[in-house]
Formats: C-alpha cells, sequence, structure tokens
C-alpha cells in the first residue's frame, strides 16, 4: 500500500516512529510525576510559576503552529507539490492526505487537532529540557 514513489524508504517511518513514541512517553511521564519533581529537575521552587508556565506556552506556541500546518498541507493546491519527505515530518496526517482524501470536517475537528497535540507535546518536551539543562542565573 505504501510502494508510492514519492513515499520515502520504511527505515525512515521507524526512526519518525521511534522518535514520536519517546516524544509521547516522555510528555505522559511529566503528567504524572508530582509537582515537587518537576520543580527539583527543573531547580526552581515548587511554586515558582516559570516552571509550568513556559512549558504550558511552549506547548500553545507549538500546538498552534502545527494545526496551522495540518491545515494548510490539507487546502494548499496540489501545484504547490510538498515533499513528502518534508511534510511527513512536519505533518504525520499528511499521509492520510495522500492516501485518503478526508472531509475538511476531519482536518479542522480530528487530524489537525492530533497533529497539534503530537507537536504541543514535543514544545512541552523541549521547554521542560530547556529548563532542566540550563544554568540556573544567579539572583
Amino acid at each position: 500500500m505504501l510502494r508510492g514513489a514519492e513515499l520515502p524508504v520504511q527505515s525512515e517511518w521507524v526512526i519518525f516512529v521511534i522518535a514520536l513514541a519517546l516524544v509521547g512517553i516522555f510528555s505522559v511521564t511529566v503528567a504524572l510525576l508530582p509537582r515537587s519533581w518537576i520543580a527539583k529537575a527543573c531547580k526552581k521552587d515548587r511554586d515558582d510559576a516559570q516552571v509550568f508556565s513556559a512549558p504550558v506556552k511552549m506547548l500553545g506556541g507549538f500546538a498552534a503552529i502545527f494545526y496551522l500546518v495540518a491545515v494548510i498541507a490539507y487546502f494548499a493546491p496540489s501545484r504547490w507539490n510538498f515533499d513528502p519527505q518534508l511534510m511527513l515530518p512536519l505533518c504525520p496526517m499528511y499521509l492520510v492526505k495522500m492516501m485518503f482524501d478526508p472531509s475538511p470536517v476531519a482536518i479542522f475537528f480530528l487530524l489537525a487537532p492530533m497533529n497539534a497535540a503530537v507537536y504541543g507535546s514535543l514544545g512541552l518536551t523541549l521547554a521542560y529540557a530547556w529548563l532542566a539543562f540550563r544554568k540556573p542565573t544567579s539572583s
């Protein structure tokens, strides 16, 4: 089914799936950890607003951007001829557009929100990694 000339080779799919799975597992793990453990890992006080405000902003920013990427990828004219190897990492739901023709309702309420959730989790992961690994500022 996935033997089209425009699709990436299977070994690239495995790496991509593993990377997304690791981001998802990390995001779920962080969501289940107690607040004090997260603050300790980020070298902050438990009540420091930055421990949770920065990751939530990154989550929202990434989710909004990649929701728009999914919508633009769907409504883009075929003459734009997006490269599938570029679009699949940016919008995994692009595969659905290549294989089937989903309705705009499915794009707006199912596929684009799923893309936003995946990349929102990536934003959350990057924000917590940034908080945990940056050098503490002297006050």
